[in-house]
Formats: C-alpha cells, sequence, structure tokens
C-alpha cells in the first residue's frame, strides 16, 4: 500500500483548521516523523508555518541542548538542537536567529525574531534549576518562552504529548518562585507532565486536529500557565 506524501498547500489547510492565523506567535514542539510523508521534507513543513503566519508572524521553536556537559558543549552558532529534526533543520536556516543560553536555547524566525531571542543572558526574573553563569535566568523575564508567554504566544504541539512540554518547567518555576518568597528553603517541585495533560485536556481551551498524520494541539500559552499554576496551587498533590 502507498502512501500519499502531504504538499505544502496540505499542511497550510491543516494548519489553518487548527485554528493558527496570520500574525500569530507559534512556539512550536514537533516529531517531524509524526507527520507522515511529506513531499519536499522538513523544509516544506516550515514554508507552511511561514505561509500561515505570514509576514507579521513570529516562529519559535525549542533549540535545546539536552546532553550531559551541556555547559562544555555550548556554542550558539554549532551547538545542534537535541529536541527533534524539525526543530534542528529550523535552528540552521538563513534569517532564524538563536537565544544564547547553555541549556534552553530557542530559535525564531520572522517578525522581529532576532529582539525576540535577545537578551536571554539578563539575570532578571524568575530564578530556576538551570540557571548557570554567564548565562540568564532560563525563564526569566528576557527568556523567549516569558516573553511568549507574556505577550500573546501560542503553544503547537505537532505530534507530541505532554512530556514535550517545556511550559510545564514554567509552571514549576513560577510555583517554586511563589514559594521562596516567603520561605527561602522551599525546595523546587517537579510536577507530572501526564497528569497535567489530562487536567488540560479535560478542562482547558484547546483545538485537536490533524497535521498531515500528526495528531496536533493549539492553544494559548498563557491560558496554559496560569491555568496549570491555579491547579497546582490548589491540588498539589495531584500532580507530583
Amino acid at each position: 500500500m502507498t502512501i500519499a506524501s502531504y504538499s505544502r498547500e496540505a499542511l497550510v489547510l491543516d494548519l489553518r483548521n487548527l485554528g493558527i492565523e496570520a500574525g500569530d506567535t507559534i512556539f512550536i514542539h514537533s516529531s517531524f516523523r509524526s507527520i507522515g510523508p511529506v513531499i519536499g521534507g522538513a523544509g516544506t513543513v516550515i514554508e507552511a508555518f511561514k505561509d500561515v503566519v505570514g509576514s507579521e508572524g513570529l516562529i519559535l521553536m525549542p533549540s535545546f541542548n539536552l546532553v550531559e556537559k551541556r555547559a562544555e558543549t555550548w556554542d550558539i552558532e554549532t551547538t545542534p538542537s537535541t529536541v527533534g529534526w524539525l526543530t534542528e533543520f529550523f535552528r540552521q536556516m538563513g534569517g532564524t536567529f538563536r537565544s544564547d543560553h547553555y541549556s534552553h536555547s530557542v530559535a525564531s524566525f520572522g517578525k522581529k525574531a532576532s529582539d525576540f531571542v535577545a537578551d536571554h543572558l539578563s539575570q532578571e526574573g524568575y530564578w530556576s534549576p538551570w540557571d548557570l553563569q554567564p548565562w540568564g535566568r532560563t525563564y526569566g523575564f528576557h527568556s523567549p518562552m516569558y516573553r511568549a508567554y507574556q505577550n500573546g504566544g501560542k503553544l503547537l504541539m505537532l505530534g507530541v504529548d505532554y512530556q514535550s512540554s517545556t511550559y510545564v518547567h514554567f509552571v514549576e518555576v513560577i510555583y517554586w518562585n511563589r514559594k521562596l518568597a516567603t520561605n527561602s528553603n522551599s525546595s523546587y517541585v517537579v510536577l507530572d507532565r501526564s497528569s497535567l495533560g489530562q487536567f488540560w485536556d479535560a478542562s482547558g481551551k484547546l483545538t485537536r486536529g490533524l497535521v498531515g498524520s500528526a495528531d496536533c494541539r493549539f492553544f494559548s500559552i498563557k491560558n496554559y500557565v496560569d491555568s496549570l499554576l491555579k491547579e497546582v496551587e490548589s491540588n498539589l498533590l495531584l500532580y507530583v
């Protein structure tokens, strides 16, 4: 049995059916393989994203360096992304910019892409377990993750489940910093992503659908983070 390959036009239609619009800022967690055969490969997928968000939109992808010796291996220009082939292809594209963080860098393309990922060396904002000098706060006020949260960003989970959601770490970080404000000895709490994902699927405002063959979820980052944080603060023991 021959499986049909997906065209750029077909992927554009699927992305629009999910609710992605011109001018959107989208943060994408992805599994390229989950999409199925694509005419033109990863480049076609990226072009479909660009077609949908247009010249006023912004595309963000994690460009994380999740290896054992992260600081020792970090080079903003050459260190590969370790979170999927699509993210590595995106990182190497012309016109793409990357934030300077040894572990949790983010790559960007689109309107004011360079500005959006600048200043990840800043020491302002939330503390996290991944903060390491001379790099800035991983989820601080000038990090791409925080900026997407604050500026109407939307999360596209393309063929991946909630184990891939770095914004659960962001919820952990905010929760921890609130605890530190009243008790400097508070421990960092690691949340169960699967359980939180079940909560969000059942109660959150999200759109589900296929992009190619990939099962996808699409939703507001701020709504997601704020809803999860409220739930964790009320029912912590359900998620640890």
